[in-house]
């Protein structure tokens, strides 16, 4: 065997008060980061002597204990997907998600709510259902942008086609109109 010329070093064996003392420098460095942030950038500053006031940012409902009108029996409710904007234009955001059982095994269909939380209240609430679950519908490519839902929806053309093999595939779109969410289909359905 032959050995190195280079001394051994101390960090070639590294023990587990190394990696203690990388986790804490790291973790402290990313505390320190967070708390010395730059002041948000301002377009144009206020004239000497004005105070300029901004509103607190509205948050969006967070899904969790929310009561979702899914029946699951002994399985949990799972949310697979949410996303959140303001889809009313009332100046807070609405969350959306993309909820199914959490079933053991097969492809539970998914259902996708609409949620709000007004001003006060300690609970968010489901407001609308975009996709029910009686519709077998697999929810993909979600997304919420510009004051619209939009998703690819997986389905089947009759219920002789098996859960395991959706056959039909749609793009769908929904926007508030001021009374209630409007589907439209951006692209017509066709065959998976």
């Amino acid at each position: 065997m032959q050995h190195s010329a280079v001394p051994e070093l101390a960090h070639a064996h590294p023990r587990p008060i190394h990696w203690v003392a990388t986790a804490t420098a790291v973790l402290g460095a990313v505390a320190l980061s967070s708390v010395l942030q730059p002041g948000s950038a301002k377009a144009a500053q206020p004239a000497a002597g004005t105070q300029s006031k901004t509103a607190p940012a509205a948050t969006a409902p967070s899904t969790t204990g929310v009561d979702f009108p899914l029946e699951c029996g002994p399985v949990k409710v799972l949310v697979q997907k949410k996303a959140s904007g303001d889809l009313d234009g009332d100046g807070r955001p609405e969350t959306v998600a993309v909820v199914h059982c959490d079933a053991p095994m097969g492809t539970p269909p998914d259902a996708v709510y609409v949620l709000t939380q007004a001003a006060g209240a300690r609970q968010p609430r489901v407001v609308a259902t975009l996709v029910d679950p009686k519709d077998r519908h697999t929810v993909t490519d979600f997304a919420v942008r510009a004051g619209a839902v939009t998703a690819t929806l997986l389905g089947y053309s009759s219920a002789d086609v098996p859960s395991c093999c959706p056959d039909v595939k749609s793009d769908a779109k929904w926007q508030w109109n001021g009374r209630a969410f409007v589907r439209s289909t951006p692209s017509a359905a066709h065959s998976v």
